[in-house]
């Protein structure tokens, strides 16, 4: 894995930002909740770019967020 696979491109932590409100929302825990509030707070400082870390967890709250959204029950229309 390269260096510039772990830094997201511009594209890709807009997306990020974009969903962590839901995932606060969605949250299981204080920390998680916080840290995405705390994400959102930080992204509107000018030159602001998550750490490493911050991006690691970012991409696994999002992907948890659309793993987690289809195990809701819904009615099959035939």
């Amino acid at each position: 894995m390269t260096h510039a696979h772990l830094y997201p491109t511009p594209s890709e932590l807009e997306r990020l930002i974009w969903h962590m409100p839901k995932c606060a929302e969605g949250a299981d825990n204080d920390w998680s909740k916080n840290f995405a509030m705390s994400i959102v707070r930080q992204s509107f400082r000018k030159n602001w770019k998550p750490s490493p870390k911050q991006v690691n967890i970012m991409r696994r709250m999002v992907s948890d967020l659309f793993v987690n959204a289809g195990q809701e029950e819904f009615s099959v229309i035939e």
